[in-house]
C-alpha cells in the first residue's frame, strides 16, 4: 500500500513538473505555410497526350529530381511542394526532344496549371554529330530507322522523322532497300497476302500448293522489283532520297497534302524538293515486269495500269496513315 502511494505521489509531482516546463520553454507552435503544387499534360505537336513521358522536378533544395511518369493522358502532377523555392520542370519522351520549363516560384497554397509546349521531334542526332562527316551521321540515322517498328514488330524502315536528315549515300539505299526485303516479317507478309489472292483465285493460277507457291512468288516479285528498283537502284542514279519525311506539324489539310504528294514529290540528295522520279519509275518498272511471271491469262495493259495505280495508291495512303496513325505506334527496339 505504501509503495503504491509512494509511485502515485511520484507520478503526479512528475506530471505537474513536465506541465510546468512545457508551460514556461515551449511557444505557440507557428502556424505551417500551405503547400503547393504543380501539375500538366505532356502532349506532341499534335496536341495528343503522351504517355509514358518522364518528368522530373529539379530544386535547389533538392537532393535529387523527384521524377515521375505521365499518365495515359500525358498528365503529371507533383504535391506538397514548399513555397518560396524554385523549381524547374524537365520532360523526356523517346523520339522526342527534351524541354525544360521557365523557373517556377510557388506561393503559399498555389496550384500551378504548367503550360507545356508541344514536344518536337527528336532532331538531337544531327547536332550531336557536328564534325562528323554526312556519311556517318547518315549511317547513325539509318540504324535507327533499321529499329523503327510498328507494334514494335511490323518494319517501318523507310519514314525519316527528322526534317533536316544527311543524305543517303548509294550504299546505305542499297542496305535499306534490302533490309525490308528480307525482313522476316516482310516475308511473312507476304504468305498473308499470297493466300489471300489463293482466297480470291487470283492471279489465274492453279489452286493448291503449286498455285500457292506460284501466287507467293509473284507478290514477293512484285514487293522485290519495287522496292530495289524505286527504293535503290533509281535513287542512286538520280540522286534521290527514297524516305518518306515525316511533317508532323502544320494543319491537317497541309499533312495530308504532304502524304498525297510524295509520291510524285521527294526531296533529292541536295536536300531541295524535286519530282519524284524514282518511286514513280519504280512502280513503272515493277508493273511492266509483271508480265513476266503472271498467266499468260492475266497479262497485258490493264495488270500493268491496276498494278501501277494499286502500288502508288497504296503508297499514299500509307503516308497518310504515316501523319496521323503510325508515329504514334512506331518504337524504337534495341536502341543503344
Amino acid at each position: 500500500m505504501k509503495w503504491r502511494a509512494f509511485v502515485l505521489l511520484l507520478c503526479i509531482g512528475a506530471s505537474r513538473a513536465s506541465k510546468a516546463q512545457e508551460q514556461s520553454t515551449l511557444l505557440p507552435d507557428a502556424p505551417r505555410p500551405q503547400m503547393g503544387i504543380i501539375v500538366g499534360t505532356v502532349v506532341d505537336a499534335n496536341n495528343d497526350p503522351v504517355p509514358g513521358a518522364s518528368v522530373s522536378l529539379n530544386s535547389p533544395v533538392f537532393s535529387d529530381p523527384r521524377t515521375i511518369i505521365s499518365s495515359d493522358n500525358g498528365f503529371f502532377e507533383f504535391k506538397d511542394l514548399e513555397p518560396g523555392n524554385s523549381y524547374h520542370v524537365i520532360i523526356s519522351a523517346e523520339g522526342f526532344a527534351s524541354w525544360t520549363s521557365d523557373e517556377i516560384t510557388l506561393k503559399p497554397g498555389q496550384y500551378v496549371i504548367l503550360t507545356v509546349s508541344k514536344l518536337r521531334i527528336a532532331t538531337e542526332l544531327t547536332q550531336v554529330n557536328v564534325g562528323y562527316s554526312a556519311a556517318e551521321v547518315a549511317t547513325e540515322q539509318v540504324r535507327i530507322q533499321e529499329q523503327q517498328r510498328i507494334f514494335g514488330f511490323i518494319p517501318n524502315f523507310y519514314v525519316q522523322y527528322d526534317p533536316n536528315a544527311a543524305p543517303l549515300t548509294t550504299k546505305l539505299k542499297v542496305q535499306l532497300a534490302a533490309k525490308v526485303a528480307f525482313d522476316p516479317i516482310t516475308l511473312v507478309g507476304v504468305g498473308v497476302f499470297a493466300a489471300a489472292n489463293q482466297a480470291g483465285d487470283r492471279p489465274n493460277y492453279t489452286q493448291g500448293a503449286k498455285g500457292y507457291a506460284e501466287r507467293y512468288g509473284a507478290v514477293y516479285a512484285d514487293g522485290f522489283t519495287d522496292i530495289m528498283i524505286g527504293g535503290a537502284i533509281l535513287p542512286s542514279l538520280l540522286h534521290q532520297d527514297p524516305r518518306y519525311f515525316y511533317q508532323g506539324t502544320g494543319t491537317n489539310k497541309s499533312r495530308v497534302f504532304h502524304a498525297l504528294t510524295s509520291p510524285f514529290v521527294c526531296k533529292g540528295d541536295n536536300g531541295r524538293w524535286q519530282p519524284n522520279y524514282s518511286t514513280v519509275g519504280g512502280d513503272l518498272a515493277a508493273s511492266a515486269l509483271s508480265n513476266a511471271y503472271y498467266p499468260p491469262s492475266n497479262r497485258g495493259v490493264g495488270l500493268f495500269l491496276s498494278n501501277f495505280l494499286i502500288d502508288t495508291g497504296q503508297r499514299a495512303a500509307a503516308n497518310v496513315a504515316q501523319e496521323f496513325i503510325l508515329r504514334r505506334l512506331t518504337k524504337i527496339r534495341n536502341q543503344r
